[in-house]
């Protein structure tokens, strides 16, 4: 079998040091970051395509949309409904897209991807995405492009699952500091806002996660003088490990999410932790919509640092 042949196409691998990544022409997906001999997230097979977004892109809008409509100026728009059983919308449209390199050197590649219009969302944009491994991990930077006569809503999320050990998430410590998680109905869109004050979603102070079902998204992240956000997991014991999640301003909202709908083989062995420009449904609310104007682009950056 071809590289090409693979589910997820082509492998582009990068090191530096101690690291290995490798990401895919299908999705521009990470589907392995390790450093060592000790995986950073969870992995998935070669010859499988990713698995519960294992890793994907999730662009032009990340999460839900409900019911796969929105209105964008004097326009109500429909998407198909690649989440029936909850009657939405999910996770864009370039996760299962092939993507081109446009380098791809020892320690970095960089991977483009052009949405044209459909129906549902009749705009031209390109995506450049550039992974890079260096001293302090893994860093993906993203520039989004309207090429098109009017102008585009964007939204961007990604969906690294971190894998800490072999046990279960339970024992994890999560710090994610978040002052505000959004509330949700059956279908995952968010009904209103909540503060964390006095919940089980309050992990401003690092804490187990116990046996919590996470599957939310928090926003009101405190910024640090370097301009970047973070949300941290540890494992404590004789060895302890830890990987950060950082994020620039443009990512005001993250989902952290602990797989307990994935089945027995995944369910609550890794936890989500989604760094996304704008909340679940926000091309239908417009909240954190990023408004690409023809001709007009958007930078945004995170990474991961064991």
């Amino acid at each position: 079998m071809s590289p090409a042949d693979l589910p997820t196409g082509v492998q582009y691998e990068i090191r530096h040091g101690g690291q290995r990544a490798v990401l895919t022409e299908v999705g521009a997906t990470l589907r392995h970051y390790s450093v060592g001999d000790r995986e950073v997230i969870e992995s998935f097979p070669v010859g499988q395509r990713s698995p519960a977004g294992h890793g994907q892109v999730l662009a032009p809008w990340p999460n839900r949309l409900q019911a796969g409509t929105y209105r964008w100026g004097d326009t109500t728009h429909g998407l198909p409904l690649s989440e029936p059983s909850r009657h939405n919308a999910i996770h864009g449209l370039v996760r299962w897209q092939a993507w081109t390199a446009t380098e791809h050197v020892d320690d970095a590649v960089s991977l483009t991807h052009r949405i044209h219009p459909r129906d549902g969302f009749p705009f031209l944009i390109e995506i450049e995405l550039r992974y890079r491994l260096g001293d302090n991990g893994l860093s993906v930077s993203t520039t989004a492009r309207n090429l098109g006569p009017d102008p585009a809503p964007f939204g961007i999320g990604f969906h690294p699952y971190l894998r800490l050990g072999t046990g279960p998430v339970d024992d994890l410590i999560l710090q994610c500091p978040g002052a505000t998680t959004l509330v949700t109905d059956g279908a995952g869109i968010p009904t209103g806002r909540q503060s964390v004050e006095g919940t089980a979603f309050d992990f401003r102070s690092p804490r187990a996660i116990g046996s919590l079902k996470l599957d939310t998204a928090y926003t009101d992240l405190p910024v640090g003088s370097d301009g970047r956000q973070r949300v941290s997991l540890s494992r404590p014991g004789p060895a302890p490990e830890s990987v950060t999640v950082w994020m620039d301003s443009g990512f005001g909202h993250v989902m952290v999410f602990s797989g307990d709908t994935l089945g027995p083989e995944r369910s609550r062995k890794a936890l989500a932790v989604e760094p996304m420009t704008c909340p679940p449904n926000a091309l239908a609310t417009g909240d954190a919509v990023i408004r690409l104007e023809p001709g007009g682009s958007w930078a945004g950056s995170w990474g991961l640092q064991p």
